[in-house]
């Protein structure tokens, strides 16, 4: 048969399948953060070691990036870690049992 669900629908569908029974697309944004963090603190060691090594003047446009994205990498991090406790509260809140029995076998 066909589906009645139209595409808005089935991405709904799919958002609620990922985001229900998981917290990992939270954790994402941490470690999105992490390594957006890390490749402006890796580049503003290059930039330093450049002025110093070379006596090359740091241009301005290369600082702002960085400390931009050093700073947005920290916010994504915050992000990611607060809706990673967000949604360990949400999974404690719904109360579901750590697992289920499929059937019941006494021992005699």
């Amino acid at each position: 048969g066909d589906s009645k669900f139209n595409g808005w629908k089935l991405w709904n569908l799919a958002l609620e399948g990922i985001t229900s029974f998981s917290t990992f697309p939270l954790r994402i944004w941490t470690y999105i953060g992490l390594a957006v963090a890390g490749v402006a603190f890796l580049y503003g060691a290059w930039m330093i070691f450049d002025t110093l090594a070379f006596g090359n003047a740091v241009r301005g446009y290369p600082s702002l990036l960085v400390s931009i994205l050093f700073l947005g990498g920290i916010q994504l991090i915050g992000i990611g870690v607060l809706g990673e406790y967000i949604g360990r509260i949400y999974i404690e809140t719904k109360a579901r049992p750590k697992y289920i029995l499929k059937g019941k076998n006494s021992v005699k």
